[in-house]
């Protein structure tokens, strides 16, 4: 299934192949960011139950891109990768022919367990096949990302609000035979890290015990809250397996990978987190100018194409912190424009929220591999999974969060000031989710209501969309500190190098 690389020349049809995977993945993302609001509709839900059914789309991506980096250079890049096309048709499947919530959830769930699978093999092997490029290639790598969130969404928006929403989830299927049919034949690399002749247990202490129980504690804590297991079961279970972990490697693992998982968690709840929201939220000042909300993700995303694509020239002139920071603070930017934008100015706010963006991903996970190529796959998508987990599990969620608590305030305060009985009337869900408990508008009976309570409850609503925003900007003000405290730890040390195995020269540095 994989093969040594004879020669210094990359295979070419299979970055390609790697980068349709891409765009399967985005295909799943953006397909159901615009679905979400019918999907409330359809079945009832609360904005808490759509944002679990967004982070399910996010967070078993973690699972699936741990434990096959676990086992990849074992079983092979092309097993791999035929598990998640199975993974993808299946949860096309499931979705459509769904009948509630929790076939929903299962749909979205598969699905990023197909997806933590493309990225699994895809972000080692082009790290492989470029080892003195990484940031350039891993960056248009991710332009497969971007590229089928704005195919995808412009091929859902434009089959029309009135096309049914099973024919939109379909489209998935498109890229997935194709990337299925590319790769089929195509031969993939060894690892670097084994080629280099690095030993398993050395991949393994680059992750260490610190490492692990950063990345285990998030996923068995997820997986408790979907089970129902109590907080001890979890405590018990995640410091189990990292202290057998810990035992086997010896090893705290590496500080400073450590301190980039942490990192990788705003980081992710800032792009993935607002993305899976970004249609919802911006439905109600769209719809005043006359455009279906999706076009705001579709743009945004058309912006990061373009620069992910084109990112050789600006990889070469910073370093991926410096390049981190710079994308992190015009970010927070964008954000807070967006958070009370109206009309032509949400096009500003995107556009600069978009620029934002676009380097995220993939200089986070260059600076991984450029750092710490001794970990081979599992450093790298161990990062990757953390990010999807954290933007699955706290992004998504606390979104829909802040917006049923803002609501519910909201009507309490008008209750109390226009003496009404809206709260006790239609805010009626009792609900618990991993941010607290929670009351949450009971859509059934607020269809039963007069005019001027669903004209106030609406009024509310929107209100509390925009408002959500302004609460996920301190994750990118929080990522603008990390990373320029990192260039100043770079440059007491000479400068931002990268890592190269089995090189004898040290590449030159970037002070910044």
């Amino acid at each position: 299934m994989t093969t040594p690389i004879k020669d210094n020349t990359p295979d070419m049809k299979l970055f390609y192949a790697c980068f349709i995977s891409l765009v399967t993945t985005a295909f799943g993302f953006i397909l159901r960011a615009l679905i979400l609001p019918q999907w409330g509709h359809d079945f009832n839900l609360t904005q808490t139950q759509l944002g679990e059914i967004a982070g399910v789309g996010l967070w078993p991506f973690a699972i699936s891109i741990v434990l096959f980096s676990l086992v990849i250079d074992k079983i092979g890049y092309k097993t791999a990768m035929i598990f998640a096309v199975i993974c993808h048709i299946t949860s096309a499947i499931l979705t459509i022919f769904a009948s509630g919530y929790w076939m929903l959830y299962i749909g979205s769930f598969i699905c990023a367990i197909g997806n933590g699978t493309v990225e699994a093999v895809a972000n080692p092997v082009v790290a492989t096949m470029f080892p003195k490029q990484k940031i350039k290639w891993l960056s248009m790598l991710h332009a497969g990302w971007a590229g089928g969130l704005v195919l995808g969404g412009i091929m859902a928006l434009l089959l029309g609000v009135n096309t049914r929403w099973e024919y939109k989830i379909a489209l998935i299927l498109i890229p997935t035979i194709t990337y299925a049919l590319m790769m089929i034949s195509r031969k993939f690399p060894l690892n670097e890290r084994v080629q280099a002749g690095v030993s398993y247990k050395e991949m393994l202490q680059e992750v260490g015990a610190g490492g692990a129980l950063i990345i285990v504690a998030l996923i068995i804590f997820q997986l408790g809250a979907v089970f129902g297991w109590h907080t001890a079961a979890n405590v018990v279970i995640t410091l189990l397996i990292t202290a057998g972990f810990g035992y086997y490697t010896r090893s705290f693992g590496q500080p400073l990978f450590i301190v980039l998982l942490l990192i990788m968690i705003p980081l992710a709840t800032t792009e993935l987190g607002t993305d899976s929201w970004i249609t919802d939220l911006m439905t109600p000042e769209m719809n005043k100018i006359g455009f279906q909300a999706g076009w705001v993700l579709v743009y945004t995303s058309a912006i990061m194409f373009v620069l992910r694509f084109f990112a050789g020239p600006i990889s070469h002139k910073f370093s991926s912190p410096g390049l981190l920071a710079i994308c992190s603070g015009i970010a927070a930017v964008g954000l807070y424009m967006m958070s009370f934008s109206a009309g032509s100015m949400i096009l500003l706010a995107a556009t600069i929220y978009g620029l934002g963006k676009s380097f995220f991903w993939p200089a986070m996970l260059g600076m991984v591999s450029e750092r710490f190529p001794k970990g081979g796959a599992l450093t790298l998508n161990i990062t990757g999974g953390l990010g999807m987990i954290a933007a699955g599990v706290i992004g998504a969620g606390i979104l829909g969060f802040i917006q049923d608590k803002s609501v519910d305030q909201k009507i309490i305060n008008y209750d109390s000031n226009n003496n009404t009985a809206i709260h006790s009337t239609y805010v009626t869900e009792q609900k618990t989710s991993l941010f607290g408990d929670y009351k949450a508008l009971d859509q059934t009976k607020l269809a039963t209501a007069n005019a001027n309570e669903q004209l106030t409850v609406t009024t509310i609503r929107d209100a509390a969309k925009k408002e959500a925003l302004r609460y996920i900007v301190v994750f990118p003000l929080v990522m603008l500190a990390s990373f320029i405290l990192l260039i100043l730890y770079f440059r007491s040390k000479g400068g931002y190098k990268a890592v190269l195995l089995g090189k004898a020269e040290e590449p030159e540095s970037t002070p910044y």
